[in-house]
């Protein structure tokens, strides 16, 4: 069987480490799509464990999964459309929701109405991403519907997101800060009385001090994966993904193995059939392309990945219920990654729901 293990001691250790380096910031724990596929519950229950005042999540369905399982605290659900059936309960049950436009404010605001509730709304102003947040040209009309909506809305937050924080010196960070301070000032003087500006992501804590502001949003550092190419930042992975070889066989040369036989054996070979496939979190693409550990050693994948299983080209120590270790400390998620030709968030968030998590480490 497939496993991933995570180790809860490294997260608060990856918390501590983000604390250090932020100072005086607030750190919102971002724990959308599982916790990065550590676990949303677990993870997030370890976090406000480690005083972690702010979560923040995609989907108001992950939000209201929080609730459900008991969490209080401060909550920030981003990404939604109007018509999505959990805005009432969300504003009910006390979660901030992203405002980008002026349709999610009326929609929070009738959410407001219904459920005799004050929505709490953190307004999102676009600076670079062009993804979703007000467009400067539109920001000021929002703030004055925000500020005529005052008995039904209460924002507690501005706040945009970074497009190329992971590269450092980049000038755009630079850019998007200064569009940031003015769409702030903007708001300021329209009357919009402020009480949290957030701004930087995981890269930006760790790379540019004057992004912080109040609060940083950190996400992928949390779960030890360098958001940074090159540089680790003494972060320290949680999670290890492990499975056993089902099998070995000695195959001859010009035996072809997998699907589409685009490995060939140059000479007799020894392969192991290791369980866990793409449905599982490997990658199709690690094929002939990526290597995992077995007693020590790094041997490569050989042929497609396929849905439920791997072969790995090894030597004759290797037998039928070996550790077969796809990522953890050695390899990373992002050597992993970069072996096949993607990043480490990708890896991390993609292990399937047949994996079982194990937990490790004190909280």
């Amino acid at each position: 069987m497939t496993t991933a293990t995570v180790d809860l001691g490294a997260i608060a250790h990856n918390l501590a480490l983000v604390r250090r380096v932020v100072s005086s910031a607030d750190v919102m724990a971002v724990v959308k799509a599982d916790a990065y596929g550590h676990g949303l519950l677990r993870v997030s229950e370890a976090l406000r464990a480690r005083d972690v005042r702010w979560l923040g999540v995609a989907l108001p369905s992950e939000a209201l999964a929080l609730r459900d399982f008991g969490d209080t605290g401060r909550i920030l659900a981003w990404l939604w459309a109007p018509g999505d059936g959990d805005i009432e309960r969300c504003v009910a049950s006390g979660v901030d929701l992203g405002v980008s436009n002026s349709r999610m404010l009326q929609e929070v605001a009738a959410a407001a109405a219904t459920t005799g509730t004050k929505a709490r709304v953190q307004l999102k102003v676009d600076t670079g991403l062009s993804r979703n947040g007000c467009s400067l040209s539109q920001w000021p009309a929002l703030i004055a519907e925000v500020l005529d909506a005052g008995s039904l809305v209460e924002v507690t937050g501005v706040w945009s997101h970074l497009a190329n924080a992971d590269i450092p010196n980049h000038p755009s960070v630079h850019e998007q800060r200064l569009l940031f301070d003015q769409a702030c000032a903007t708001a300021e003087d329209l009357g919009l009385v402020i009480p949290m500006r957030h701004l930087a992501n995981s890269p930006a804590a760790l790379l540019s001090p004057e992004t912080h502001y109040d609060l940083v949003r950190v996400g992928i550092a949390l779960y030890g994966v360098s958001p940074v190419a090159g540089r680790d930042f003494g972060l320290r992975p949680a999670m290890t993904l492990v499975s056993s070889v089902a099998s070995v066989k000695m195959i001859d040369a010009g035996a072809s193995v997998s699907y589409g036989t685009t490995w060939t054996a140059t000479e007799e070979t020894l392969v192991a059939l290791v369980r866990g496939g793409y449905a599982d979190g490997v990658p199709r693409s690690a094929g002939n392309r990526a290597e995992v550990v077995i007693n020590g050693r790094l041997y490569p994948i050989v042929g497609h990945v396929a849905m439920d299983q791997f072969m790995v080209a090894v030597s004759g120590d290797v037998m039928a219920g070996d550790e077969v270790v796809i990522f953890g400390t050695s390899p990373t998620a992002n050597e992993f990654a970069q072996a096949c030709d993607t990043i480490g968030y990708e890896i991390v968030t993609r292990i399937g729901p047949r994996v079982p998590r194990a937990y490790v480490g004190a909280s």
